[in-house]
């Protein structure tokens, strides 16, 4: 059985993790590339599955699904901009 305080506990743990990953700073162009590269432009998961060219079924993109989702693309979009405008760097690569 699920309590109340273990409710308010995890929740209060899911806000610090998104306040965290909010207050990431770049400031390293190692880093910035390092994020761009693992963190994907779009949803990897949405896929449609086909036979003999007829679509059978679609899965929908389940990122938004991640509690940590918008923190998550605001760290990417976070580190283009840094290497974008502070380092002059083509970031075209990553789109």
């Amino acid at each position: 059985m699920i309590s109340f305080h273990s409710i308010i506990l995890e929740r209060n743990l899911l806000n610090l993790i998104r306040q965290r990953l909010e207050s990431i700073e770049i400031h390293n162009p190692n880093l910035a590339h390092l994020i761009c590269k693992v963190i994907p432009a779009r949803c990897p998961f949405a896929r449609e599955v086909k036979l003999l060219d007829h679509t059978i079924f679609s899965i929908p993109p389940l990122c938004k699904l991640n509690p940590f989702y918008e923190q998550i693309v605001s760290l990417r979009f976070k580190c283009l901009c840094y290497l974008a405008n502070e380092c002059g760097e083509d970031i075209s690569v990553y789109c």
